[in-house]
């Protein structure tokens, strides 16, 4: 996907994105107000929610590890996503307001590697220490390949040596052994359960992993 590619979110948190984006453009026309727009994907690092059970797949995927479960993945693992360390996005975000160039732009920003989910849970295991054990659970409804361009951010920003998946993992293994598991909370008081994931039903299951 490059930042022409024309939006058509399928869910509510797409359509809420979509339209933060609108109105950041709308209070550029209307009040003069300078807006950056990034879109980031699949990020993780240190610090991240490993406890939240519903999405960020590497957190999820560690913190299974740390309290003795198998990595879970919804439908057959062949899923891709390019999974992206923090230490490649936030520092860009943060130099944003000194660059005037980027002022009333759009811009993806992430790894360029994409991965099958599966592939992944190798590498989380890898930096983890053990053997993967993996369990797949039913496939949810989710696009089979999602990965971006970023040839306008390093375009505006320069071209930085990204931080490998092996090196990101490591990095972040290492910060979670040093805090422990967490546990889970599960969504409550959920009045529409249509098409919701089974596992997000069940309590002691995991759940979303990707977005």
């Amino acid at each position: 996907m490059t930042e022409e590619t024309p939006p058509h979110p399928e869910d509510p948190y797409g359509i809420a994105k979509q339209a933060v984006e609108q109105e950041l453009r709308v209070c550029k026309e209307m009040f003069g107000l300078d807006y950056v727009i990034f879109r980031p994907h699949n990020v993780y690092g240190e610090r991240q929610n490993i406890g939240d059970k519903y999405r960020n797949v590497v957190g999820i995927f560690m913190n299974q590890i740390l309290q003795g479960k198998p990595m879970t993945v919804f439908g057959d693992g062949s899923q891709t996503r390019a999974f992206s360390y923090i230490g490649d996005v936030a520092p860009i975000i943060a130099e944003a307001v000194d660059v005037p160039e980027a002022y009333n732009q759009v811009f993806n920003i992430g790894a360029d590697q994409p991965y099958s989910v599966n592939e992944l849970a190798k590498c989380v295991a890898q930096a983890m220490g053990i053997e993967p054990a993996i369990i797949h659970l039913p496939p949810r409804n989710e696009v089979a390949e999602a990965y971006s361009s970023h040839e306008k951010v390093r375009r505006v920003f320069g071209d930085r040596p990204p931080y490998s998946l092996e090196e990101g993992l490591s990095r972040m293994a290492s910060w979670v052994k040093g805090h422990g598991a967490r546990q889970s909370r599960e969504f409550e008081g959920i009045e529409v359960t249509k098409n919701f994931p089974k596992a997000w039903l069940e309590t002691g299951m995991v759940a979303k992993q990707s977005s």
